[in-house]
């Protein structure tokens, strides 16, 4: 799998230890990725209005279409 970038549209698959989680299936823009050591966090803008970072892994996503830049 590519690694994400700033402007790809990705659907959320899990997001298994936030307490508060987005939705499986919800749709949202990449804003900013943050590369770890480990594990990486993806600043996502979610289409029902929540900003919520993924931390990858545990979460899961898939993307739907890539950032051509």
């Amino acid at each position: 799998m590519p690694s994400p970038r700033p402007g790809d549209r990705i659907r959320l698959v899990a997001m298994p230890d936030d307490p508060d989680p987005i939705p499986p299936g919800t749709i949202g823009t990449i804003t900013s990725v943050w590369q770890h050591r480990t594990w990486a966090q993806v600043d996502v803008n979610w289409d029902n209005g929540r900003k919520l970072m993924l931390a990858v892994p545990p979460d899961q996503f898939e993307t739907i279409s890539r950032n051509s830049e």
